[in-house]
Formats: structure tokens, sequence, C-alpha cells
């Protein structure tokens, strides 16, 4: 069906019409204008949701926890899906948007032409219109004039008053009005077969022509919606296969979440080393006291402590219980920051271990980057004396030497790592053999090892320090100077027993805290520098002043420890 037909007389309804689709093609990419900015904005914001999760850590901190590397596992496969998202938004942008935008500018000035060409076609027909009406009533009216000229010449004719002249010009006159009437009637005969020609082209011709134009204009805009339609959905199909394998690595990063083997990294990053404490000994301070029962003396020894065999209980490593105390203070308040030592000293074995073998790894391949540096430039150096052109091979000596320089500090930090890696490794293969041996060091004959390793035989008298009635200042101390006291592998034996006279915070590392009256273990006496050392009854050990404590020593078997 054709619009030139059927609508020759909806020049204005279809002039609405055109004017709608253009609008709704407006609207439409309005709407896709929108859709892509919300594209768009949704993609912006996964990637600042990702920047935001993603570790700001260096590689070497991150976790390796099975659940974190999935997380970061996820976070880059959503971040692949916002790219995604920006390729649908620019899509979108292109083939659809921009496709619509240019389109519709064509279509307006398409129009705009079709529309004109109706309204010129139109006024011409109006003009010939307007011309055939004007000699119609031209005609018209010379018709009338004539008649009147007729009527006054007739009536002059009849009557006999009438003179000569008088008719003889009223007959003149009736023959123009008659010759005038007639030249109308011909005029208005081609003005009107004129305009008949012209309106029969008008509709059979001109407004067919235009109104088939529009016709097909709109027939195209319809078209070209529905292929912005099938681009705007292709747009987000094409992405699917691509979002798909996103979602999937999703899945796969959720399934090889392990719980064993994270289990098990938490075991090998924190894992000390240290052998779990022993039961603590029995400490007999009724040696001294004169027994005047007889052997059927029930003995206030608790019975869970006593060996059947008579031998001694094992003796628990106060290294080890100095370690689980603080283990106990670090788990529910702050851990004390520990010096930074450049043997790592400071770190329980285990970890110190691994310090150390990763030192070493990196310092082998610093070396390795200054052997290949140093071969380099030796080949240099025979090239430039085989060529001298080139180059002065004695330019290249300095580096040379500085490379083998910075080879042997390498070799030297190497040798140094390890030295203290093999002294590590050793204490932990040596750390069981101690253990089985250790009852045989209790019967240490009536004296105590010092810090030095020798022996001591001295039974000092009891004394008792006075008591004074304002605590006394204590004597100078480096923070960390009784770090390496505490490194001994068997519990020193008690040599007596002491009582705080005043409360001490030991807020230095190595001391002691202790309240006031509390009674401690003596393991070592006062050297000579203000400082004795001491044990809780929970087995925590540490320096106290000297001044701060009431002490009372052994008398007649000073270290001695009986087990019971």
């Amino acid at each position: 069906m054709s619009w030139g037909t059927e609508l020759w007389d909806q020049f204005d309804n279809l002039d609405k019409h055109t004017q709608w689709g253009i609008d709704f093609l407006d609207r439409y990419a309005k709407f896709v204008k929108e859709r892509l900015d919300i594209e768009q904005n949704y993609a912006k914001q996964l990637r600042n949701l990702v920047k935001k999760y993603c570790p700001k850590r260096s590689k070497d901190e991150e976790p390796r926890f099975t659940s974190c590397l999935s997380f970061y596992s996820i976070l880059n496969e959503l971040n692949d899906y916002a790219g995604q998202r920006e390729v649908v938004a620019e899509e979108m942008a292109h083939k659809v948007y921009g496709e619509l935008m240019r389109y519709g500018q064509d279509l307006k000035a398409e129009r705009k032409h079709h529309l004109q060409e109706g309204r010129k076609a139109q006024q011409y027909l109006d003009q010939c219109w307007k011309q055939m009406d004007n000699s119609k009533r031209k005609f018209e009216r010379e018709c009338r004039e004539a008649e009147k000229s007729q009527s006054t010449y007739e009536r002059l004719d009849n009557d006999i008053n009438a003179t000569k002249s008088e008719v003889e010009k009223a007959k003149g006159q009736f023959y123009l009005r008659t010759h005038m009437a007639d030249e109308s009637k011909n005029e208005y005969a081609a003005q009107l077969q004129n305009f008949n020609a012209e309106q029969w082209k008008h509709f059979n011709n001109a407004i067919p022509h235009i109104f088939k134009n529009l016709q097909d204009m709109d027939k195209r805009r319809t078209v070209k919606l529905g292929e912005t339609y099938r681009s705007f959905a292709e747009a987000e199909r094409r992405v699917i296969p691509i979002i798909s394998k996103c979602l999937e690595g999703m899945v796969s990063a959720a399934k090889s979440v392990d719980d064993r083997k994270d289990s098990a990294i938490v075991i090998e990053s924190f894992k000390s080393g240290f052998d779990p404490p022993t039961d603590f000994p029995f400490e007999d301070f009724s040696q001294n006291l004169n027994r005047t029962g007889s052997d059927g003396t029930i003995s206030n020894t608790p019975k869970g402590e006593r060996d059947r065999d008579g031998a001694p209980a094992p003796r628990s490593d106060p290294k080890h219980l100095t370690s689980r105390t603080k283990n106990k203070l670090w788990l529910f308040g702050k851990k004390p920051k520990a010096p930074s030592l450049e043997d790592f000293s400071h770190l329980p074995p285990e970890q110190r271990r691994k310090r150390l073998l990763h030192r070493i790894d990196e310092l082998n391949k610093e070396l390795q980057k200054e052997m290949d540096q140093r071969d380099a430039l030796n080949k240099m150096k025979d090239v430039y004396e085989k060529n001298p052109q080139m180059g002065d091979p004695n330019s290249l000596q300095p580096k040379i030497s500085e490379t083998i320089c910075n080879m042997e500090k390498l070799r030297s930090e190497i040798h140094k790592n390890e030295t203290w890696l093999s002294e590590v490794e050793g204490k932990q293969s040596s750390r069981g053999d101690r253990r089985h041996s250790a009852d045989n060091h209790h019967h240490a004959p009536q004296g105590r090892e010092s810090p030095e390793g020798s022996y001591t035989d001295d039974t000092s008298q009891e004394h008792h320090t006075p008591h004074h009635r304002s605590a006394p200042a204590q004597p100078n101390a480096d923070p960390h100077e009784f770090d390496d006291e505490f490194d001994d592998d068997d519990p020193l034996p008690v040599i007596g027993h002491c009582k705080a006279l005043y409360s001490f915070g030991g807020q230095n590392e190595g001391t002691l805290t202790m309240a006031e009256n509390e009674v401690l273990y003596i393991i070592e006496e006062d050297k000579g520098d203000g400082w004795t050392r001491a044990r809780k009854q929970s087995g925590e050990e540490g320096y106290v002043p000297t001044s701060y404590v009431e002490i009372t020593m052994e008398k007649n078997s000073k270290g001695a420890v009986t087990y019971i």
C-alpha cells in the first residue's frame, strides 16, 4: 500500500506522523545513553571496589592462605568482569547510540526536504487556483457590464426622445462590453484548463512522489530501530562467554579453598621449634629441719609427684617455661617488640631458621648477579684488548675490582649466615638428646652451674637483707642486658628464697615483675651488679633488684633440689 494513493489528502497528518517517528528515535537514543552510563558507572564502581580490597602489601608480606588467595583470585575475576561491562558500554556507545544520533540527524534533514517539496507543490497549485478564480471573477464582472450596456442601448433605441448620437454612443458601449466579456470568457477558460491540468499533476504525480519518499523514510527509520534493538542485545550477548569464564573462575577459586592446607600454613608460619614444657619439679625446702618423728611420719609430698621407682621427676626447662609464660601474655595482651637482631636470635628456633634460609637465598641471588656482571666485564675487557679501537680495557678495571669486592662481601655474609643456620639446626637436632639426659644433670654435686660454665660449692651462711622503709633506687640496667641469660638449656637449681619488700614493675627485658610480700625462689646470687636472679612459682624467671627483696639462703646444701 502506498501513502500517495491512499493518503493523498493527509499531508498534515503525515507531517505529524513523521515528526512523531523522529521524536521516538530520539527518545530511544536517550534511553541507550542512560543505559551505557549505567554500565560505565557500574564498571567504575566495580574497579574501585576491587582496588579497595586488593592487598596493598608487598608480595613477601601477602598471606599464603588458600582462603586469601581464592579471594584475590575472585577480585581479579571481578576486575575482568568490570572490563567486560566497559566493553558493553563501549559497544552501545559506538554501534547503538552513535549510530542513532547520526541517523537521527540525517532523518531530520531528509524529512525537512520532502516536506518543503510538498509545500512548494501545494503553493504552486494554490497559485494556479487563484489565477483561475481571478479570471472567473473578471469574466463574471464583464458579463454583468455587457448586460447592463445592452439594456441601456435597447432602452435608448426605443426612446423617441433620445438623440441619434446618444443611441450611437450606447450602441458602441454595448459592442465594447460584449467584446470584453468574450475576452474574459476566453481567459477564464484558459485558466480553468491550466488549473485542472496542474491539479491533476499535483495529486497524481507530485504528491504521490513526495508521500512515497516520506513512506520510504519512515520504513527506513523503523528498520533502523530494529537493527539498533538487535545491536543493543548483541553488545550484551558478545560478552556472555567471557563473563561466564569469569564466573567459572570465581567458582574454581571457591573450590580451591583448603582448610587443611591453611591449618598447615598456620603451623608452618608460627611454629617456634620449642618443646612443650615438662612437669614442675618438687623443691623440698624442709631438708634443714630437724625431724624427731619416726620413719612412719606421713609425708606431705603430693601423691601425684612421687615416682614409683624412686627416680627424680623430669625437670622443666626454664627457657621453655619463660617462653610459655610470655606466650600466655602475648595471647591476650600486646606482644613486646623484640629487638631486630642481625642473626635473628630474638626469634624462636624454627622461625629463625626460616629467616636465615630466606636471607641466604637472597644473598646467593645477589652473588650470582655480581658473578654474571664480572663475567660480562671480563668478556668486554677481552674484546677491548683484541680490538683497542672499540675502547680502553683499563677503563673497566675499577668496575671489575668493585664487583669482585662486592662478591667477597656477599660470600662473607653468606658464610656468616650459614654459620648461624648450622648453629640453629645443631641446637634443634640435639634438643631431644639434651632432654633425655636432663635427669642426670639434675644431680650435680652440691652446687650449680654458673653462667660462665663453672661449678661452685660455696655454702654461704644464711643472711638477711635489712628491711628499708622506702624503696631504694634501682640499679641501672640495659633493656637487653639479660636477654642472653635465659638461653641455658637446663634450669638452675634453687639456692634459697626471698620475700619482696616492695613491688617491682619489671619493665625491662629480662626483669621479673613482683608484688609486695610475694615469695620467690633464688636461683642465682647477686654478682655485684645489684641484681638477683629469681624464679616465680609459675616457673617464670628473671632478675629483680637485690635491695627490693629479703633473701634467705640455704645453709647446708646450696643449689640442692629435691625431687619426690
